[in-house]
Formats: C-alpha cells, sequence, structure tokens
C-alpha cells in the first residue's frame, strides 16, 4: 500500500497557516486517492528522540570498532527506529514554517536524527555523497508572517527554503513540489486573504498531481 507521510513542525494547531495548507493537500489527496495510507507525524508530540551524547558516541563507536554501551545501543535504537517510520513512507507532505529566517528546530533535530551513513546517504572519497531515499517524492508547504521575495532585507532573509529543499536532494529526493504562502503581517497586507486562498489553491492542485 502507497503510503503518504505527513511531517507537522508547526506547534500552533487549529491556528497554523502551514497546517491548514496542508489540510487542503490531504483532504484533496484522499479524495483522489482512497486506497492510499496517510500517516501524520507530529514532530511536537514528545516521540522525536534527541541525538544527544550517547547517539552521537554510538554512532561513532561501531566503525571505530568499539563495542556501545547500553545507553548508547539505546539511543542509536530509538534513532534508527524514527528512520524506519520516515523510510517507510512513499511520499512526504511537510509543513514548514519560517522560524527565524530558517525552519523550527524539531524539523533539524529530526533531520539531524535520520541523517545518518547507510541510512539516508552513502560517501565516497571520489564521488562525495549520494543520497539513498531515491524514488520519493514530496511536496513542502513553507510559510513566513514577515519575509517575502521582493521585500528588502529589513524583511528577513530566506534559509528556510535553500536549507530544508537541499536536504531533500541530499537525501535523494528530487521529485519536490512547493506551496508557498508569504503575507506580510508586519504591515497592513491587504493581499494577504488573496495570497491565502492562492496558496489553498496552489496545494489542492498539487496534491491533484502528487
Amino acid at each position: 500500500m502507497t503510503t503518504l507521510l505527513h511531517i507537522s513542525a508547526s506547534p500552533r494547531g487549529e491556528a497554523s497557516e502551514s497546517l491548514s495548507i496542508a489540510r487542503t493537500f490531504l483532504d484533496t489527496y484522499r479524495e483522489i486517492h482512497p486506497g492510499h495510507r496517510v500517516d501524520t507525524f507530529d514532530l511536537w508530540d514528545g516521540t522525536l528522540p534527541e541525538f544527544g551524547p550517547d547517539a552521537a558516541s554510538a554512532k561513532m563507536a561501531v566503525p571505530a570498532g568499539r563495542e556501545p554501551t547500553d545507553a548508547q545501543t539505546r539511543a542509536w535504537d530509538a534513532a534508527t527506529r524514527t528512520f524506519e517510520r520516515f523510510a517507510a513512507a512513499d511520499a512526504y507532505l511537510f509543513s514548514v514554517p519560517m522560524w527565524n529566517s530558517g525552519v523550527p528546530y524539531v524539523l533539524k533535530q529530526l533531520m539531524d536524527v535520520v541523517s545518518q551513513p547507510g541510512l539516508v546517504f552513502s560517501f565516497d572519497a571520489e564521488r562525495g555523497y549520494a543520497g539513498l531515499l531515491t524514488g520519493r517524492k514530496a511536496a513542502v508547504v513553507y510559510t513566513s508572517a514577515v519575509y517575502g521575495d521582493g521585500r528588502g532585507p529589513e524583511f528577513g532573509a530566506d534559509f528556510q527554503r535553500p536549507f530544508f529543499t537541499g536536504w531533500l536532494r541530499w537525501i535523494g529526493i528530487t521529485d519536490i513540489t512547493e506551496v508557498e504562502f508569504r503575507p506580510n503581517l508586519a504591515t497592513a497586507d491587504a493581499d494577504a486573504d488573496e495570497r491565502r486562498r492562492l496558496a489553498h489553491e496552489n496545494a489542492m492542485k498539487a496534491a491533484q498531481g502528487f
């Protein structure tokens, strides 16, 4: 069965613009693909493991020929279980609000947990990195409240989309669809409602072609 994994990086629930647009995508997707499985991973639900000292030590212990401690093994097992849930999907939907010109820290945490050699990438001394999660596709909902294309640097910078889309390509996912909603909430934005309508319309179109 085809599985679509929705990964939510917003903690704002019903008030979240990125989640609202993602719901429009998912409603359309379910109508078109009633036989597909849709799984949701709320990165704020407390199940995302840390990748701290024990996990980092376990990562380095095995290649160095050392036996990991029990604590290190438990931490590494938690990381690999998260990877297995992530890698079990055939397609992804990410809802990604902009935080401080970048992505929420829990999304970076997920990236750090699953980005392990032999899991999402391989490395060759001559050819460099190669992503291992090929044959999958992703849709990403990017939102921001102040930054937007065409606004001056005083309204922020975009380290959100280049960083996250770059990571997707790095792990082997090159079929990427993006939906954006970037109203300017720092000033009176008369076009905000129209921008929102277009974002939801683009989400429906993206789901129809996904």
